[in-house]
């Protein structure tokens, strides 16, 4: 049995470790040592690696069917002031433009 820590995401227990992170194959999720200790909050990182934080204004990098909908989020379209999740698997609350209030996979995003 390994003795690396279980997922703080889903609690899963099958992590491993990738050079500094450890990684969580059964959700995805990387995290290193360092940001377990103390009461530091999760970090959320766009599609290029940039540490996102709320009221930051990004931009899509893919269009994005809109389920239950005919619309479409197209390619560079620029979100502003977004909120960030951290429970569930869209991580980012926005407003898009022509669009209205949903919800946003972090790695379909770029910060501007």
């Amino acid at each position: 049995m390994s003795d690396f820590p279980h997922c703080p995401q889903c609690n899963g227990e099958y992590t491993y470790q990738d050079n500094t992170l450890f990684v969580c194959p059964e959700c995805a999720y990387e995290w290193s040592a360092e940001s377990l200790s103390g009461d530091d909050e999760l970090v959320i990182k766009d599609a290029h690696g940039n540490t996102l934080q709320d009221g930051d204004t990004v931009s899509v990098i893919k269009d994005l069917k809109v389920k239950g909908s005919s619309s479409v989020v197209k390619v560079g379209t620029k979100v502003k002031n977004i909120r960030l999740v951290f429970e569930g698997d869209h991580n980012i609350d926005c407003k898009v433009p022509g669009i209205g209030p949903m919800k946003l996979k972090s790695e379909f995003v770029k910060k501007v």
